[in-house]
């Protein structure tokens, strides 16, 4: 009797961007610019980095395994209970604790194809039949996504704005979708980028919503900076959360994590400063980029996903570019093997990347 089940036998593991430590190592590169994994690149808030100094003199306590401080700030930010709030160790540890809660042996799962790729990595060892449903012009198609819905339905994972594409799905879009999504069905909205798009007119902030089947993820590790410390917050149903709170590990996130978070939340303008940073670097790149005459998708996130010719040319000019010091993220893992993502920096990390592809391409 094989010890290893099938579906975790077969499962790719996650490979996150290159480290700039093991570039510099392999390439004797003294100049890392590193745009491969989506991180706000003005770091912490002071504030969040004061708050965890203070905190390091209780390192051998527990954390306060409910996580009230930080809990009870989010329901004041976002006007609701503390009960409707949870903390995990990063977005993606709220998602497996909500894999381990509500799946049943025969429950199935909708998402769409090559989208986030830590839930398909998650989706994929549940075990559970998935529906991957492929996008459309980069883009989640609701509309289809809706027509696999069945009976056996338990869980829908939809990701706005999505990673790796950048793109948003809009109010209307979601309205005319949860019409035809029964109250049984459990809706994960991850919204890792909400800081970034919650200007957008048509962007559906969910928690405008207060659907009792939507659960609402958000994190600290993108905008706030705090990548470093795997902390990410979810908002939901009350009776949703009393049992998420049963199954999530008791411990996180650690002291540090929730110091860091809470701390965070107040510093409005590290916020500010980061999305203005951010909604400048995707205009002066992507024109940039264009004038290169390189394809780039419109994007509502804190990166701009470019496509070339094959999988060859990508791979290539990601080589290419990391031989100039500047890490690039090729998506072929999350499959789409012709397209590299490129987070956005400082404006001079921005034009360090121009300069490499003058040079690559």
């Amino acid at each position: 009797m094989p010890l290893v089940p099938k579906n975790i036998k077969e499962l790719s593991p996650y490979k996150p961007g290159k480290p700039i430590e093991e570039v510099q190592r392999e390439l004797g590169l003294k100049q890392i610019t590193k745009l491969a994994s989506n991180e706000n690149p003005l770091g912490p808030s002071p504030l969040a980095l004061e708050a965890i100094r203070n905190a390091e003199q209780d390192l051998h306590r527990y954390p306060d395994v409910s996580g009230f401080n930080l809990r009870k700030r989010l329901a004041e930010r976002f006007d609701v209970k503390i009960d409707n709030v949870i903390l995990g160790a990063g977005s993606e540890g709220i998602m497996g604790t909500i894999m381990r809660t509500f799946l049943l042996p025969e429950d199935e799962i909708i998402t769409a194809q090559n989208s986030f790729i830590g839930f398909t990595v998650l989706a994929k060892a549940s075990g559970r039949k998935v529906h991957w449903v492929p996008m459309k012009e980069h883009r989640y198609n609701l509309k289809a996504m809706a027509t696999f819905i069945n009976e056996y339905t338990k869980i829908i994972y939809l990701a706005n704005p999505d990673n790796p594409m950048g793109t948003y799905f809009t109010v209307e879009e979601f309205d005319t979708f949860m019409e035809k999504v029964p109250e049984r069905v459990l809706i994960i909205m991850d919204e890792a980028y909400f800081e970034f798009a919650q200007y957008l007119k048509d962007y559906p902030d969910s928690m405008h919503y207060r659907y009792d089947n939507v659960i609402t993820l958000r994190t600290f590790s993108k905008a706030y900076g705090l990548g470093g410390l795997r902390i990410g917050y979810g908002f939901a149903h009350d009776q949703l959360i009393s049992n998420l709170m049963k199954v999530k590990l008791p411990f996180e996130p650690s002291s540090l994590a929730q110091a860091g978070g809470l701390a965070a939340l107040e510093d409005n303008y590290h916020i500010e400063k980061t999305v203005q940073l951010t909604q400048d670097g995707i205009e002066y790149l992507s024109r940039e980029l264009r004038r290169l005459e390189v394809n780039t998708i419109p994007s509502s996130a804190n990166f701009i996903t470019t496509k070339f010719s094959s999988e060859k040319k990508a791979g290539d000019i990601c080589q290419q570019m990391l031989k100039e010091g500047v890490i690039l993220r090729h998506l072929k893992p999350f499959g789409w093997p012709d397209y590299i993502r490129i987070s956005i920096g400082l404006f001079e990390e921005n034009q360090s990347c121009l300069n490499a592809f003058r040079k690559v391409l």
